[in-house]
């Protein structure tokens, strides 16, 4: 093998949201199939919640790249939290206008009067416990519209529930939560991102017993096994430049798996 391989796996594992990366696991499959069928009902707003790192940001941008060519459909990632910059992002983005002046609620709702969709747009707001109590009312008096469809990612912590009853729960038509993944899911995630990306071998090197010490150490969390995963391959590939006689290239090491968790800072050393 060459360093390169170890190198190539790690980028495998970079923390970006990417359609192209999204992994097929039965239960993320079946929750995303509930999604596509909740956006056809009619419903004004549906929310996408779960812990951080648990796949909400990837499944609303695999809903996009899926919906984009038959419908009109718009994501933002970055909280747009001014409300005017909001709806005349809005303006722009559903309705192709571009307003120089200001733009207030009133106008906005005047000016979505004129236009009539086959299919009800549909407005992806991740990280939507960013926005303000006043901006969720307007969204949510343009979804009472049903001029335009919602779909919000939210973070559930402690915090953000307590966020998520006060300024959604009367608001919500429908909620899918998502959740970190079994040992089981975890070693198919694993495996299945490797051999998309052509790393066959390094994908057999994983067994149970390293799924398992991975899974402690990161609970399942996606976002975290990235992080560490990220962390062993950068090991790996050093080990592979400066001591190549202490891999074992059959096998996954549980020791360089805890180093990895200390450098990433998952564990103390």
């Amino acid at each position: 093998m060459k360093s390169s391989f170890y190198l190539s796996s790690k980028e495998v594992f970079l923390d970006v949201v990417d359609a192209k990366e999204y992994v097929q696991l039965d239960r993320v499959s079946t929750l995303y199939q509930s999604l596509k069928d909740s956006v056809k009902k009619p419903l004004k707003m549906i929310l996408l919640y779960g812990k951080p790192g648990t796949g909400k940001s990837m499944m609303l941008n695999k809903l996009y790249e899926d919906l984009k060519e038959t419908q009109k459909i718009v994501m933002y990632h970055t909280p747009l939290v001014d409300e005017e910059e909001f709806l005349k992002s809005l303006a722009r983005d559903i309705y192709g206008v571009r307003p120089f002046d200001e733009l207030n609620f009133t106008q906005f709702h005047e000016l979505s009067e004129h236009y009539e969709f086959d299919t009800t747009p549909l407005v992806l707001l991740d990280e939507a416990q960013l926005y303000s109590t006043a901006l969720m009312e307007k969204i949510r008096l343009i979804s009472d519209t049903r001029k335009i469809k919602f779909i919000i990612t939210l973070h559930k912590t402690e915090k953000e529930d307590i966020i998520a009853k006060e300024h959604f729960q009367t608001r919500i038509w429908e909620s899918l939560e998502l959740h970190n993944a079994s040992a089981a899911e975890l070693k198919i995630y694993v495996q299945k991102k490797l051999m998309k990306n052509n790393c066959f071998d390094v994908a057999n090197m994983f067994d149970n017993k390293n799924i398992k010490c991975i899974h402690n150490i990161t609970k399942g969390n996606y976002r975290d096994t990235n992080k560490l995963l990220d962390s062993l391959f950068s090991i790996y590939d050093w080990y592979e430049d400066n001591q190549p006689t202490k891999i074992n290239y059959s096998s996954i090491s549980n020791k360089i798996i805890e180093m990895a968790a200390i450098k990433t800072g998952f564990i103390n050393a």
